[in-house]
């Protein structure tokens, strides 16, 4: 009675083992074939005394290039993390972006970065407090 429950187990086991294997490797090569490529860009916002600044609004806008239409041009927004950090995920093109960091109370701050195919490029922000 154990040998047929060791048996029946090991190939339910070998048979859940295949079907998720196999329509993972029968598609790799249209996956491979369609797949784009993407970049990363990341980056971490802080306050000027150097803590992590959360909740903070970031604007990624690409830069126009000779002969694009501004109205091609999308805007991506995301929102500081618990840590000030956050990420947004774009094509690997060669493309320059302004990113624009805006928080309650504090200075608003833009940067150029230039995406290069896929990796990820970096970015930090220390925001200074607005004067009164």
């Amino acid at each position: 009675m154990r040998k047929k429950r060791k048996k029946r187990r090991i190939g339910i086991s070998l048979l859940f083992l295949l079907a998720a294997v196999i329509p993972q490797g029968a598609d790799a090569g249209d996956k491979k074939a369609n797949a784009e490529s993407y970049a990363s860009v990341g980056g971490s916002v802080f306050q000027e005394s150097g803590f992590a600044l959360p909740n903070a609004l970031i604007t990624l806008t690409p830069e126009p290039q000779a002969g694009d239409s501004a109205a091609k041009a999308k805007k991506i927004q995301a929102i500081s993390d618990a840590r000030g950090e956050f990420v947004f995920r774009v094509q690997a093109d060669a493309q320059r972006y302004t990113i624009r960091v805006a928080a309650k109370s504090y200075q608003t701050q833009e940067k150029s970065v230039k995406v290069e195919g896929e990796g990820r490029v970096d970015v930090t922000f220390q925001l200074q407090p607005e004067s009164k």
